[in-house]
């Protein structure tokens, strides 16, 4: 099956090798000159233009956009749509929210294109280990598309589905993100309160590596978690600082709007919030309270 990629970043790169890998036809268009020379080297044909690229692909055609969520893919959309024809698929693989993939569902679709939001997971490790797929849109429009997807997720049978119309999938993948900070915090504050404990001197990456077998606690992220740890024990070189690329703030919105109780969660990017306030206000002036009110010492800083 044929498939335009816009978009040859990491992620979109290796998503497109893996269609290669399983003998679809894929054509690749990144602005950056380096990423379709490095794409081109993978099997990737690459293409110079969004009108080359269009060009490439017999019709209906189906066009999967891997770039950032917001705005950038509302101008990729507004570059591409005069280029298409009614009948062909626009598929976004990136972290859209969903209310924008529903109104760009609604957009395209008064010019005759279907629009298929598909939240994507898998990172760095997609390309040998398969993606998870999350995918909103209509049912003719994904089942016509069914030979890609089998093919970039794990296993043709599984590992990916339609879960709902437009918006669905963003929806389904965000809610996803928002419950993998909750679980990296829980993993985080666990070993932190073990390397903390240092009368027993503990070995953080052979209680990792005991967990992995058996544990109800063992699963993936706890074998990178382990990896992590045996590269460098005392995670040396790394600030405590932790972004954010915003499905988490989304998913503590929707549980307040949804008047859904989803503490860990919130409380987790929260956490990633405080990492980044190297000279907390907040700290300084939680000192100074207790200084006023119970004499107690202010430590200088």
């Amino acid at each position: 099956m044929q498939l335009g990629m816009i978009g040859l970043g990491r992620m979109g790169a290796n998503m497109a090798e893996r269609l290669v890998r399983g003998g679809h036809q894929v054509v690749g268009y990144d602005p950056g000159e380096a990423a379709r020379e490095q794409a081109a080297g993978r099997g990737i044909q690459a293409a110079a233009s969004l009108r080359q690229l269009v060009d490439a692909l017999a019709a209906p055609r189906a066009v999967w956009l891997m770039v950032p969520a917001g705005q950038i893919v509302d101008d990729t959309l507004a570059a591409l749509l005069p280029l298409l024809a009614p009948g062909d698929t626009v598929i976004d693989g990136g972290n859209s929210f969903y209310k924008d993939s529903q109104r760009r569902a609604g957009e395209l679709a008064a010019a005759g294109i279907a629009y298929v939001d598909c939240g994507t997971s898998g990172g760095v490790w997609g390309l040998s280990e398969g993606y998870s797929l999350m995918i909103g849109g209509g049912e003719a429009e994904v089942e016509r598309l069914r030979p890609l997807f089998a093919t970039l997720a794990p296993a043709p049978d599984s590992g990916w589905g339609r879960v709902g119309p437009s918006g669905a999938g963003h929806y389904s993948k965000m809610i996803h993100n928002g419950i993998e900070y909750g679980l990296m915090q829980a993993y985080a504050e666990g070993f932190a309160i073990l390397q903390h404990k240092q009368e027993f001197a503990l070995d953080l990456h052979q209680i990792a590596e005991i967990w992995r077998n058996g544990s109800v606690v063992r699963s993936w992220l706890l074998d990178l978690t382990s990896d992590a740890l045996k590269k460098n024990p005392s995670l040396a070189g790394i600030a405590p600082y932790v972004e954010d690329s915003g499905e988490g703030r989304w998913t503590a919105a929707e549980a307040i709007a949804l008047n859904v109780a989803a503490p860990v969660i919130t409380l987790s990017l929260l956490e990633r919030l405080r990492s980044r306030d190297d000279d907390s206000f907040t700290d300084k002036l939680l000192a100074a309270m207790r200084n006023q009110f119970g004499g107690h010492a202010i430590k200088q800083g």
